[in-house]
């Protein structure tokens, strides 16, 4: 019986798991921060904004970095911290 609850409780856990693993934002519209406070998030980071959109319930940010470097910025929509940030190849248009 033991062995059971064990297994069961390992099952249970892998969903949790996998969704922290993901990028995407899982977060109510209600509890996002406005727009302006990510391009704001965006000039203190000295990125230039091109365009602020919304992906797999993330605030995703396509501009260039202080040096002139495409980026595309992964931000969570309640709490601004930066998920993910990629550079992106300007000859191939690939990350």
């Amino acid at each position: 019986m033991k062995t059971t609850t064990a297994i069961l409780c390992v099952l249970a856990a892998l969903p949790a798991a996998a969704a922290l693993a993901d990028d995407d934002c899982f977060v109510p519209m209600a509890d996002w921060q406005p727009r302006s406070a990510v391009a704001r998030l965006a000039e203190e980071n000295g990125w230039t904004v091109r365009r602020i959109k919304i992906d797999d319930g993330c605030y995703e940010i396509d501009g260039s970095d202080a040096t002139g470097r495409p980026i595309e910025v992964t931000v969570h929509p309640e709490t601004l911290q930066v998920i993910e940030l990629e550079y992106e190849d300007a000859h191939s248009g690939h990350h």
